[in-house]
């Protein structure tokens, strides 16, 4: 069998679902990573001086789960549709990507 094209919609809603899961992922990381660093911070500073890097560091963190999964979605989404409709394009081309199927 050949695939001679691809939907670019297609792929994009693909590219876009995964894009969020490793957003999702990524994000829970970088939460982590900023919720301990400003706990570390909140226990190293001197009561008298504040905290004010604790709470950006809170903000960072709690923000990195919202925002990393929309940013990867999103770009996600339109490299699967620039890929497929390059894809269709080198297949005109090339003939097409050759697969078996059992």
């Amino acid at each position: 069998m050949v695939i001679k094209r691809v939907s670019p919609m297609s792929a994009a809603k693909i590219g876009g679902i995964l894009g969020v899961l490793v957003g999702l992922a990524i994000g829970a990381c970088i939460s982590l990573v900023m919720m301990a660093a400003s706990s570390m911070i909140t226990m190293a500073a001197k009561p008298e001086d504040g905290t004010p890097g604790a709470i950006v560091g809170m903000i960072f963190g709690a923000g990195a789960i919202v925002v990393v999964p929309i940013v990867y979605g999103t770009m996600s989404f339109i490299m699967g549709a620039l890929y497929a409709a390059l894809y269709n394009v080198a297949a005109k081309w090339m003939g097409g990507l050759e697969i078996e199927v059992a």
